[in-house]
């Protein structure tokens, strides 16, 4: 029997891919709540006409045909939302960040682990990202030894005409590092098998936002670990040139070889996404791998039927929230 879902939160953006890629694998969805109009919600219709709005999330919570929901509210706004799901016997995919304070994690743990609902947070430039998945299959193949660096950088548009209030305060987005940077840490703890981390440095600026006090538009994390050793660099300075919402790269530093990926453009070749670079012992080549595929979605879907944990570590999870919050709170103690 297909899965169904219910849809908490379409603030963000991020519903669009969440919602498309579990629909492909054959799930089903018939109703969404949001809080108040979101500004994504007259393209949400557009794409998902059959997915209807209920003006009371509690007609998808107590829908006992709801095995999953997925959640896209505000990031301040997730952790009660998610919890509410959890309460209720759903399974929950938030978008990032799952949470935005070590509080709001302490609670979703405390849920999650009286229920044993899965709680997963859709970090898009792994789970999305076809050429990280070739990745992961020339990593854990050899193809470049082990992993002792990663690099991840993760560029954004501002888009400031499409932006919500919420976007520029603090307390509703939880910050840069908290947010996009969670990304990158979560790619550093999968690709050198970390399982923890201290976070050496970390940094936030606003340098070009004076009439957003609250926002920043600039971050730096540096992580170690007994697995290896990571830089993030996260920002807002995308060029308008730029003719995707940002450059988004990946470096795999590895004892044997690297591994560089160009997400979502190549600069000079602006419509080619998903090529990554290989160089090792006997190889000096560029893959595409627009066609490798997105695992994490069917095995999710397996996860909830059969109550295994394959598309991603619980464990994992939330250890990257806990340590972009803390790389938050460190940037901004300093």
């Amino acid at each position: 029997m297909p899965l169904k879902l219910g849809v908490l939160g379409i603030d963000h953006g991020h519903i669009f891919g969440m919602l498309f890629n579990m629909k492909a694998q054959g799930c089903t969805c018939d109703a969404y709540w949001t809080d108040g109009t979101a500004i994504t919600e007259e393209k949400f219709n557009q794409v998902f006409p059959d997915v209807a709005k209920v003006d009371d999330r509690r007609r998808i919570l107590e829908d006992p045909d709801i095995a999953m929901v997925l959640i896209s509210a505000v990031p301040a706004d997730r952790t009660q939302l998610a919890m509410q799901a959890m309460e209720a016997g759903k399974d929950v995919m938030v978008d990032k960040p799952g949470c935005t304070t070590l509080d709001q994690l302490a609670a979703i743990q405390e849920v999650q682990k009286r229920t044993g609902r899965i709680w997963t947070v859709n970090f898009s430039e792994r789970f999305e990202v076809p050429a990280v998945t070739k990745a992961e299959e020339l990593v854990f193949g050899g193809a470049i030894g082990k992993v002792v660096q990663t690099v991840g950088l993760g560029p954004h548009k501002q888009n400031l005409k499409t932006r919500p209030d919420w976007f520029f305060k603090r307390e509703r987005f939880g910050g840069i590092l908290c947010d996009i940077g969670s990304h990158q840490i979560d790619q550093f703890l999968h690709f050198t098998g970390s399982t923890d981390a201290d976070i050496a440095h970390a940094l936030v600026e606003n340098t070009t936002m004076p009439d957003h006090l609250e926002f920043q538009d600039f971050g730096e994390i540096v992580l170690k670990s007994d697995g290896g050793h990571g830089y993030i660099r996260v920002d807002w300075f995308t060029p308008n040139g730029l003719p995707t919402w940002g450059d988004g790269r990946l470096f795999l530093q590895g004892t044997d070889g690297q591994i560089e990926l160009r997400k979502y453009t190549d600069i000079g070749r602006p419509h080619v996404t998903n090529s990554l670079f290989l160089v090792n012992g006997d190889k000096n080549e560029l893959i595409p791998c627009a066609d490798a595929g997105l695992p994490y979605f069917p095995r999710l879907v397996a996860d909830v039927q059969d109550r295994t944990e394959t598309a991603v570590g619980q464990a994992h999870t939330f250890t990257t929230m806990k340590l972009a919050i803390t790389a938050q709170r460190k940037a901004e103690s300093t």
